[in-house]
């Protein structure tokens, strides 16, 4: 027993170091492959993540996670910072840089809005700040629908600006506000009426007003309009109805204006028939031929139609 715990102790002494393990064949080429591939790999990612494309109607800003957001707008194949132009491709640092792309088109943006006009008749629009958009228009129990439309857009060299304060949903935070406001304060200013006829000044003044107010939060107006103004039921029947009574107003004016020329051409004719009595009595006074020519111009006359 004592021979054999003393060979064991023995051979864990041993220096293992001097044991050598065969080489396989090709395995150094194998790990150098390897190794390229993981070192191209990681290239191909850096390079596939450094570079990115700024389409047509779009413009980027970088954020940067030690200085954040840069004061510099990529446009397409063109990175404007301040009054410089430069013209290249645009490179960025993956992970510690990050992408943020704006769209510069003209937008929709739908909102609902409840007021009240002048005359106290209630209004609720739904505003479509982009493409055609519809409103309601109610008074008491009549409704006016109106399609109005609202062009905006970021202002093109203030995307930084504009990231730093509102963020990218730019639109959900400023327009519906001022819109609200506006709309109250315009449609306070008419009438149920002067809404439908002074329709292109309604227009042009929440435009005004609303292109003033966006501008404060680098938000650009590219046209307001109303496009469609149709009513409801009860409004087109009392439109209907107020046209009618004109027309039957006309009408009347009409009938009365025709009687009065029928009694003038009555008296006229009754004027000339007794002005004819009178000259044929006097003609047969001072000539009694005169009947006897009558008869004659009778009787030719009868023979003619016979």
């Amino acid at each position: 027993k004592y021979e054999y715990d003393w060979f064991i102790s023995w051979a864990c002494k041993m220096n293992l170091n001097s044991v050598k393990v065969p080489k396989m064949p090709g395995g150094g080429a194998t790990f150098a492959l390897i190794k390229f591939g993981v070192i191209a790999s990681l290239g191909v990612y850096g390079v596939a993540n450094s570079l990115y494309n700024v389409e047509g109607g779009h413009r980027a800003i970088v954020f940067n996670r030690i200085g954040g957001v840069k004061n510099k707008v990529f446009l397409p194949f063109v990175l404007l910072d301040h009054n410089d132009v430069y013209v290249g491709t645009h490179f960025m640092i993956p992970w510690f840089e990050r992408l943020v792309i704006y769209d510069v088109r003209a937008r929709p943006h739908l909102v609902e809005s409840t007021s009240r006009s002048r005359d106290l008749q209630m209004v609720n629009f739904s505003l479509n700040t982009g493409f055609n958009s519809l409103f309601w228009f109610f008074l008491f129990i009549t409704q006016v629908k109106v399609g109005l439309r609202v062009l905006t857009r970021p202002v093109s060299d203030q995307q930084p600006t504009v990231y730093r304060s509102l963020g990218e949903n730019y639109n959900e935070r400023v327009l519906p506000s001022v819109i609200y406001e506006t709309l109250k304060a315009v449609v306070a200013q008419y009438n149920a009426s002067q809404l439908i006829t002074l329709r292109e000044n309604v227009s042009r003044e929440i435009r005004k007003i609303l292109t003033e107010r966006a501008a404060n939060f680098n938000i650009d107006l590219d046209d307001v309009s109303i496009t469609c103004l149709a009513f409801g039921k009860e409004f087109t029947a009392a439109i209907e109805a107020k046209q009618v009574a004109a027309q039957e107003a006309e009408r009347a004016k009409f009938v009365v204006e025709k009687a009065e020329q029928d009694k003038r051409s009555a008296v006229i004719r009754a004027q000339g028939e007794a002005k004819s009595a009178q000259l044929i009595g006097q003609a047969i006074a001072n000539n009694p031929a005169f009947i006897t020519l009558r008869k004659i111009e009778a009787a030719r006359e009868i023979a003619q139609t016979i």
